[in-house]
C-alpha cells in the first residue's frame, strides 16, 4: 500500500466523524495520538527499544477494548500523557478524547492497528502525515490552512539560503514545521552530514515555536515521523513575541501569521500602554506598533546571531506602511544587509487575495555605513496566475528565481526582465521609504480575461476595508483617551 492510498484510507474516515460533529482539526489530533501509541509499541516489539510511554498508558492498554471501557481508558491515558515531558508532553499537549461515539473510536483504533507503521520508510511516513496536513488545510481553509506555506516555495527558499550542518535553524511561527523539515532534508544532503558525529549533532540544530497548542502537536509529530526528534522535542508552545529568549540563531526561516492586528501592544521605555490589551515589554524592540507582522520582523531581527541570515514571508503592508513600518524598513536597510526581495504571486495561499513577499537579509556587524548596498527585487507576481487546485505553484515555477539568486555567488548576479537591483541611496530617497516596487507592465490592464478571479478581488477589497476599519478604531480609541 503506497503513501497516497494510506492517506486516502486514513482521511476518508474523517468525513464519517465530520458528520458526527468532530472537526477535521480534532480528527487530525486523534490520529496523531493513536499513531504515536502504535509506533511506540512497534518500537518495543520490532526493534527491541524501550517504550517511551509510562506503564498503563500504552497501545496494548486500549487496542483490545471496546465500548465505554475503551472511551474511559483512552481518556485517562490522554490525561496521563499530557503531563509528560519532552516529545511525549508536546505531542499530547492538552490532549482530550473528542470522539464521543465509542464505536467510531474503536474503528479508528482498528484502522491504525491494521498497519505496521514503523516498517514504512521515514519518507513514506512523513509523506502520509504531510498528506493529512494538506488535506486538512484544503478542507478547512482555516485552522491548519493558515499555517500552510506552499511546499515548493519553502523548498526554493531553503535552497537559496543553503543552511549548513553547523548552523542552527529556527522558526518562531513554525506552524506544522514545513520550514524546519525542508531545512533538515537540505542539510542532510550536505557531504559533511555523512560524518556520523555531524549527522547526530544535526538533530539538535532545529527549533520552533508556535502559540497554538494543536499546531505545536502537529509540528512535533511531523518532525518525529521524519526522524528528526528523539526523546526530546524541538517545538515549544508559547508566544514567540513575549520575550527575546535566551538564544540567538544562525538561520531563521518563517512565515508569521497574516493579519494586521493582534491582541497585544508592544510597550517600550516610553511607557506607551494600551490598557485593553495584554502588554509585551520588549526593550530590544525599537518601535511601538500593534501590527503583528512588524513585531515579528523586529523579533527576528533581534533573534539573529551575528552574521545570521533570515528569510521571512511578509505581506505587502510591511513594505509600504508608514510610521512604525518606515522606521523598521530604515533600520533593516541600515543595520542589516537586506539584499533580496521576492514578490510572490497571489493564489498560492489558502487565504484568497493575499499579496506577500519573501524578505532575505543578513545581520551585519555594527558600522558607521549602511549594511545594505543594493536590494535585488524579483517580481514573480506580475502576469503570473496561480490557484490552489487548477494551477498550483510547482517547484519549476521558482527555478528562474533560484537561478537569478546565485546562492553563494551573489556578486555574479545579473539583471533580467524580472530581476532588478536598486541602490541604497535610491531606496532611501523614496517617499516614506516605500519598498513596494514594481516595473513590469500588467497585461491584465489591457485584457480583462487576465484579471484575478472574483473571489481574489473580493478578498482583497475585504482586507482593505478591514485595515481601514482598524485604523479608524485606533483613532477613535485615542480620541476617547483625550
Amino acid at each position: 500500500m503506497n503513501s497516497e492510498t494510506l492517506v486516502a484510507k486514513v482521511w476518508n474516515f474523517a468525513h464519517v466523524l465530520r458528520d458526527q460533529g468532530v472537526p477535521y482539526q480534532a480528527y487530525l489530533s486523534q490520529i496523531t495520538y493513536l499513531l504515536f501509541l502504535k509506533m511506540d509499541e512497534e518500537r518495543v516489539e520490532l526493534i527491541g527499544e524501550p517504550s517511551l510511554l509510562p506503564e498503563g498508558s500504552r497501545w496494548k492498554d486500549i487496542k483490545d477494548l471496546a465500548g465505554e471501557a475503551l472511551a474511559k481508558r483512552y481518556g485517562k491515558l490522554l490525561e496521563t500523557l499530557s503531563r509528560q515531558s519532552g516529545v511525549i508532553g508536546t505531542i499530547f499537549l492538552k490532549a482530550q478524547n473528542q470522539i464521543e461515539d465509542p464505536a467510531k473510536l474503536k474503528r479508528l483504533v482498528g484502522m491504525i492497528d491494521s498497519e505496521t507503521w514503523l516498517s514504512l520508510p521515514v519518507d513514506v511516513k512523513g509523506e502520509i502525515y504531510e498528506g493529512l496536513l494538506a488535506r486538512n488545510a484544503e478542507d478547512v481553509k482555516s485552522g491548519a490552512g493558515q499555517y500552510f506555506t506552499p511546499r515548493p516555495l519553502i523548498e526554493a527558499i531553503v535552497e537559496v539560503v543553503d543552511p549548513d550542518p553547523s548552523q542552527t535553524v529556527h522558526d518562531p511561527a513554525c506552524g506544522t514545521g514545513g520550514f524546519l523539515l525542508a531545512a533538515w532534508e537540505h542539510m542532510k544532503k550536505n557531504p559533511r552530514a555523512r560524518q556520523k558525529d555531524v549527522y547526530q549533532a544535526l538533530r539538535g540544530k532545529f527549533s520552533g515555536i508556535d502559540i497554538v497548542p494543536e499546531v505545536v502537536r502537529l509540528a512535533a509529530m511531523n518532525l518525529y515521523l521524519h526522524g528528526i526528534t528523539g526523546v526530546e522535542t524541538m517545538i515549544e508552545q508559547k508566544d514567540a513575541l513575549l520575550n527575546a529568549g535566551a538564544r540567538v540563531y544562525d538561520v531563521i526561516l518563517t512565515n508569521p501569521p497574516f493579519g494586521k492586528k493582534q491582541s497585544y501592544r508592544i510597550v517600550r521605555d516610553s511607557g506607551e500602554v494600551d490598557t485593553e490589551r495584554e502588554d509585551y515589554d520588549r526593550s530590544d524592540f525599537f518601535v511601538t506598533t500593534s501590527n503583528k507582522q512588524l513585531n515579528f520582523l523586529q523579533h527576528i531581527m533581534s533573534a539573529l546571531a551575528p552574521s545570521g541570515e533570515a528569510a521571512v514571508v511578509m505581506p505587502d503592508n510591511v513594505l509600504f506602511e508608514g510610521g512604525a513600518g518606515e522606521t523598521i524598513r530604515r533600520r533593516l536597510l541600515q543595520n542589516f544587509n537586506f539584499h533580496t526581495l521576492l514578490r510572490l504571486p497571489t493564489g498560492i495561499f489558502y487565504r484568497q487575495g493575499v499579496k506577500a513577499n519573501v524578505l532575505f537579509f543578513d545581520k551585519a556587524p555594527p558600522s558607521d555605513e549602511a549594511a545594505t548596498k543594493t536590494l535585488w527585487i524579483y517580481d514573480l507576481r506580475t502576469n503570473q496566475r496561480f490557484t490552489l487546485k487548477e494551477r498550483p505553484m510547482t517547484r519549476p515555477d521558482l527555478d528562474d528565481f533560484v537561478a537569478c539568486y546565485r546562492s553563494g555567488k551573489v556578486f555574479e548576479r545579473k539583471e533580467t526582465e524580472r530581476f532588478r537591483k536598486f541602490a541604497f541611496d535610491a531606496l532611501m530617497a523614496r517617499d516614506k521609504l516605500n519598498l513596494d516596487i514594481f516595473w513590469l507592465k500588467d497585461d491584465a490592464l489591457d485584457d480583462p480575461d487576465l484579471l484575478p478571479p472574483p473571489d481574489e478581488v473580493a478578498a482583497e477589497v475585504v482586507e482593505s476595508l478591514e485595515a481601514a476599519l482598524a485604523s479608524f478604531r485606533s483613532v477613535a480609541a485615542k480620541l476617547q483617551g483625550l
